[in-house]
């Protein structure tokens, strides 16, 4: 299969005009994030999902196993899911092993979905959130991720941080100023990053939320970074997750925000003990997951490569040389033509941790002649799933 790199179009206009209102309203990355609007209050129950939240309650208490049949129910008449396997890629050799599971996923806006992004062979009803929502659940529900990085994320307040947090899981979520989803109408407010993790994995040592800047002027992409302690082996790991600005053209802004992403990340690490100040490689491992919108011959995925952090791609790993990225992270058909490439990834510190098993990707038979998204997937990106453990010092 030839692989096809599409070109997401360009805007010059429009991102100067977003840099220039950035820049004349806020001089700190990370002041100037919106609030929620007011109908989608965590604390109400008033818009919580009907079909997966109970009136009374900011929270959906929730059997996983009885969550995911009712997402199977619902799916019944749909084709069934992907099949896709786990690569084991580390020999166990009989010692006790407690692996973190990250998941990444650019789950599709759904106001981009049905609006702005223009899936031309997708049905309409596929679009629809009435069916996504379960298809999103049961995805998540499947692999059951201790660390859950989401981008695009417009349901957060109504469905996915009262359904999770049934389920376990304590999360933030930051959205884009200027969110494109505010220009659709009938949306359900910003999208943006939401960063999940299973308590009873993990306990929060500290959060931050930040607006990416390009030459000092805060932009539109936002990031969240999280300090976490893992409870079996009290080690500490610093997670983020980010979606870089997309289209072409725009390498140069990816690069800066990038750039400014990995400064953040060394910051915090440095903040906490066990971070010798000055020293970029400490004994806190990064984990970074995001919709980098860059191909890996860009300049922002090279600055990942070469970063003192140390950092690497865990799905290289799928490669028979370990030094390829995946053919695809994303396939859908546009308007504009079929765009069939890798824009999704996850980072991690390949000194101080090991990935263990890498989920595969599903086949261009399996994804279908009309692509992505479709009845069997509810996004134009694919989930990326690893499991993860810390390197014992030698």
């Amino acid at each position: 299969m030839d692989t096809m790199v599409c070109l997401m179009g360009g805007d010059a206009s429009r991102l100067y005009s977003t840099v220039t209102r950035s820049s004349s309203s806020s001089s700190s990355s990370r002041s100037s994030l919106p609030r929620p609007p007011s109908h989608l209050d965590s604390q109400s129950d008033t818009n919580l999902d009907p079909d997966l939240c109970k009136r009374g309650s900011t929270v959906c208490p929730h059997d996983p196993a009885e969550l995911l049949q009712q997402c199977k129910d619902a799916l019944r008449e749909t084709p069934p899911r992907f099949h896709r396997k786990f690569i084991n890629l580390f020999v166990k050799d009989g010692a006790p092993s407690s692996p973190i599971r990250v998941m990444q996923w650019n789950v599709l806006a759904q106001a981009l979905g049905e609006g702005l992004d223009s899936f031309v062979q997708c049905p309409l009803e596929a679009l629809s959130w009435s069916h996504r929502k379960y298809l999103i659940i049961e995805e998540i529900l499947t692999y059951r991720p201790h660390i859950l990085c989401l981008q695009e994320v417009d349901h957060y307040y109504d469905t996915l941080q009262p359904v999770l947090a049934g389920l376990g899981y304590s999360s933030n979520f930051c959205p884009k100023p200027w969110s494109p989803c505010l220009d659709v109408e009938g949306n359900n407010g910003p999208d943006g990053c939401a960063l999940f993790f299973d308590q009873s994995r993990f306990e929060l040592v500290d959060s931050i939320s930040i607006r990416l800047c390009a030459m000092r002027i805060p932009t539109n992409q936002v990031a969240v970074m999280t300090m976490l302690r893992c409870r079996i082996t009290e080690k500490c790991v610093c997670v983020a997750v980010t979606h870089l600005k997309a289209r072409a053209g725009w390498d140069w802004l990816r690069s800066a925000q990038g750039s400014d992403l990995l400064r953040h990340l060394q910051n915090l690490v440095q903040k906490h003990p066990g971070a010798p100040t000055g020293d970029p490689s400490s004994d806190i491992p990064l984990l970074i997951c995001g919709d980098f919108n860059a191909i890996p011959n860009e300049e922002v995925y090279q600055r990942f490569v070469t970063s003192p952090l140390s950092l690497d791609s865990a799905y290289k790993k799928l490669s028979k040389d370990g030094l390829t990225e995946p053919e695809y992270t994303t396939w859908k058909i546009r308007p504009t033509g079929e765009c069939c490439t890798t824009l999704d990834y996850i980072w991690y510190s390949q000194d101080l941790l090991r990935v263990d098993t890498v989920l595969d990707l599903p086949t261009e038979e399996q994804i279908g002649p009309n692509r992505l998204p479709s009845f069997s997937y509810p996004s134009d990106h694919l989930s990326l799933v690893c499991d993860f453990s810390f390197k014992e010092k030698e």
